[in-house]
């Protein structure tokens, strides 16, 4: 069983070597010697499937010494695939090894387990080659840039079938551990500049889910697509601060109606946010006491919080119910001027009454 257990210790080895430059070194021979041991890890999972004390012995050597685990024992069943796609994007791969990697697919060994799927490896690598191409100009700005929304479909293409596989190993049971899966949108999410994963984020959480459903949802089923990207989101102050700055008031009022668990860390950020503005009687306006730190203006913190009370009734209602609590906490002033939180909830009642009026 150790020897068995320090050759499964192997693959992440063997999977950061095929995407790296030691690739160089290859010929046909050692690519033919790699894609023997995927498919022997294969077997492998094909065999201790069904064996769950030898499948978490299995897993727990194979997350040894990696500081934050991708792999697990799932991908054993996995591994032709994930050493091809790895290799294909490698352009250090010599043209020996490549031809050899292309015959493999093309004509898999007699009793492989599972062909692979050679269209499926090759849109995934034209996929990878287009992303890497310069933006597109900007379309609507409540539409993601066409780069964004293919990333975006990727990671929940790739959130879906880590939880179908997690489900089947589990018997149909309930997915993995939440903290598994988040650090495997993190690890995921972190491969992106900050302001591109924010975005990718964004459009992930407000892509359909199919057969003309809305969202991926907040609570069972698809739910547990969702939360790992809304734990990753929520975990960091400064990251949710980020993303909020980042993106407009309607998007952020649909992803608030669409999740209940992101409503009142954004009300609070607003709340913050309105905190840092002071009344100047000259002006006869609300300005940035600190225009260093504060990260709003007047009128776009008044126009998110209208953005807020055009959603559904209970988004509704909580919007104005913090509203009047800041209002009441500040001194309940009922005049302009004394008090930011009655300025803006009379400014937002306002201007709701002349959306009703038209």
């Amino acid at each position: 069983m150790e020897a068995l257990l320090e050759q499964v210790a192997q693959l992440p080895g063997l999977l950061a070597v095929s995407r790296s430059a030691l690739v160089r070194a290859w010929d046909a021979p050692t690519l033919a010697r790699a894609l023997e041991w995927a498919r022997y890890f294969q077997h492998l999972h094909g065999r201790f499937r069904a064996r769950p004390r030898l499948r978490a012995a299995l897993g727990r050597r194979l997350r040894q010494g990696q500081p934050r685990p991708l792999l697990g024992f799932r991908h054993l069943g996995r591994c032709p695939a994930l050493l091809s796609l790895a290799l294909l994007e490698n352009r250090a791969l010599p043209p020996a090894a490549c031809r050899r990697l292309l015959r493999s697919l093309l004509h898999p060994a007699a009793g492989a387990a599972e062909p692979l799927s050679l269209a499926l490896l090759a849109r995934r690598k034209a996929a990878s080659r287009l992303l890497a191409l310069p933006p597109r100009p900007a379309g609507p700005p409540a539409a993601p840039q066409p780069q964004v929304r293919a990333e975006a479909q990727l990671l929940l293409a790739r959130l879906r079938e880590e939880e179908a596989e997690e489900e089947a190993e589990a018997g149909g049971g309930r997915a993995g551990e939440p903290r598994e899966r988040l650090r495997c949108v993190a690890e995921l999410l972190e491969q992106l500049p900050e302001p591109r994963a924010l975005q990718v984020v964004a459009a992930t959480l407000l892509e359909p889910r199919g057969g003309g459903e809305e969202g991926l949802g907040d609570g069972a089923g698809h739910g547990h697509v969702a939360a790992p990207l809304l734990s990753w989101l929520l975990q960091s102050p400064e990251r949710f601060s980020a993303f909020c700055l980042l993106h407009p008031g309607p998007l952020l009022a649909s992803l608030a109606a669409r999740y209940s668990q992101l409503s009142a860390p954004y009300l609070d950020l607003l709340a913050a946010w309105g905190s840092r503005l002071h009344y100047d009687p000259l002006q006869g306006r609300w300005d940035d006491s600190c225009p260093d730190k504060a990260e709003m203006s007047w009128e776009e913190l008044r126009e998110r919080l209208c953005c807020l009370c055009r959603g559904p009734a209970p988004l509704r209602g909580q919007t104005r119910a913090a509203l009047e609590l800041l209002k009441v906490q500040d001194g309940d002033f009922g005049v302009c001027g004394l008090s930011v939180w009655t300025d803006l909830l009379m400014e937002v009642e306002k201007s709701m009454r002349k959306e009703r009026e038209h």
